[in-house]
């Protein structure tokens, strides 16, 4: 049986890296989300800034906590400027949410944990986002690591609980270092369980020495970013958490109906190919938590409990924000391969053979290589290249004019990249749309090796913009992808 299991775990850990690995660098970077955080993490490294986050040489990127970039960044200086290194964090953050399931399931429903990861690791969505450039797979990753530790701390009897709770809240301050107060969302499980289960919590999970660890490991970020930018903590709880959690200003699905519309999708065809365990689970869910109405039934199933407030609790949270997009339930799907697993176990279903699940991990890759090889205009690597075909001499800056910035062109093109309004605009002090205007670039910052590029129907408009400041634009080359690429030079009667 040792044989058997050690040749399961090899062959699991050699499927997991070929899903996560093999087409890792294969594509290059899509924005808007990829170019965005990766164009963030470049600027750290350029500007050896490791506090405060900037999308450009002026402009502060204030939507999320560092973590993310700090891992993008270090990823990138230890293996080269590429799409592959930009990828890796999110490749390793699957990789150990498989090995954390494992573990969990080990506990939670002991002689299965092979199976949770294997069924995790063969999840649509996991596989998908592994090789996606996401402040989401390493949250998952932190939030996971904080509750496999409140499950050790709970479930084994090894009288390490306290050791396994410092684990908990360090794990919880990285998470909160990736993405606020999202990170913390399974707290409200941990607390919850703790509540429901009070004869056997000992030591209880909210104490002092958690909490101050909590602080040490998250609180020296935020103190410093906003001792430097005054007003930023104001911006944090108004903008990024209240106005995502109470409106619908980022267009987020925020209509009654966005939670249908976005997470039942995601949750039906990310799960693939364990939906109908899961479906099974939920038909029988009603009946089970009334049984744990009474002390005797949580107590008859506390591993059952755990994972349904894990995943409840969270995904209820969700639902209610006006805030809504598939990646931001990517968390729970830890809980979600250990409750398949522990179903599949209580109805004695084996795993399907493994040619089968060969079968559908070839189609994932080939999924994988489909969306690699696809052209699209989100393409930054496309975008290099097309500058390279029609732009004669050195190009030291973009300008995209009131348009998409193609932020990952900083990684393909090794330049800045900058997005202007037509007009000058009063921008919010904290991530305003815009940089500056065109007006204010040529009046203040003309480099006459940037590139500027603009859509052709705005092409008229904005080249006789740049004749009121006595220069001139010339297009290079034909447009791409409906875009008009050009240089802007004085004009032969200029004095300046």
């Amino acid at each position: 049986m040792r044989k058997l299991l050690q040749s399961q775990a090899f062959r699991i850990a050699a499927l997991a890296f070929a899903l996560g690995f093999l087409f890792l660098g294969l594509r290059g970077i899509w924005d808007p989300d990829e170019g965005r955080y990766t164009n963030v993490a470049l600027h750290m490294l350029d500007s050896g800034n490791w506090i405060e986050p900037h999308r450009s040489q002026e402009i502060g990127h204030w939507t999320k906590p560092p973590l993310t970039y700090w891992a993008i960044a270090t990823s990138i200086a230890a293996f080269g400027h590429n799409a592959w290194a930009a990828r890796l964090p999110s490749a390793l953050s699957y990789l150990l949410c498989i090995w954390l399931a494992w573990r969990i399931a080990r506990r939670l429903a002991p002689g299965s944990g092979h199976q949770a990861a294997l069924v995790y690791a063969t999840m649509l969505l996991p596989i998908g986002v592994s090789q996606f450039i996401t402040t989401d797979y390493l949250l998952a990753a932190c939030e996971t690591l904080a509750m496999w530790a409140f499950v050790e701390a709970r479930f084994a009897d090894d009288g390490r609980a306290q050791r396994w709770l410092l684990l908990m809240w360090a794990a919880f301050a990285l998470a909160f270092l990736d993405k606020g107060p999202p990170g913390l969302l399974p707290l409200l499980a941990v607390i919850a369980f703790d509540i429901a289960m009070p004869r056997q919590v000992r030591p209880r999970a909210l104490q002092w020495r958690g909490l101050l660890l909590f602080l040490a490991v998250s609180a020296p970020w935020y103190a410093a970013a906003m001792a430097r930018n005054p007003g930023l903590l104001d911006y944090f709880l108004g903008k990024e958490v209240v106005d995502r959690v109470a409106s619908n200003d980022f267009s987020r699905h925020g209509e009654w109906y966005g939670w249908i519309s976005i997470y039942l999708p995601t949750l039906l065809i990310g799960t693939l190919p364990w939906t109908p365990s899961l479906l099974r689970w939920a038909t029988a869910l009603p009946a089970k938590l009334r049984h744990m109405r009474t002390h005797q039934g949580r107590r008859e199933d506390a591993a059952g409990l755990l994972l349904a407030l894990w995943l409840l609790l969270p995904l209820l949270v969700f639902c209610i924000s006006r805030s809504r997009l598939p990646l931001y339930i990517l968390p729970l799907f830890v809980p979600l391969a250990v409750i398949a697993t522990r179903q599949r176990f209580a109805e004695g279903l084996p795993l399907p053979r493994w040619r089968w699940l060969l079968l559908w991990c070839a189609c994932a890759l080939g999924l994988q290589l489909a969306a690699a090889r696809w052209p699209t205009h989100k393409d930054a690597s496309a975008w290099a290249g097309a500058i390279h075909e029609r732009v004669a001499g050195p190009v030291s800056q973009v300008e995209f004019v009131d348009d998409m910035a193609r932020y990952g062109l900083h990684l393909h093109l090794g330049v800045d990249v900058e997005k202007l309004s037509l007009q000058p605009q009063a921008g919010a002090r904290f991530n305003p749309e815009f940089d500056e205007s065109v007006t204010d670039e040529l009046r203040d910052d003309f480099d006459p090796d940037s590139l500027w590029i603009t859509k052709q129907e705005q092409w008229p408009t904005v080249r006789d913009l740049i004749a009121t400041q006595d220069m001139v634009a010339v297009a290079q080359g034909t447009p791409y992808q409906g875009r008009v690429l050009f240089r802007v030079r004085r004009a032969a009667t200029s004095t300046r």
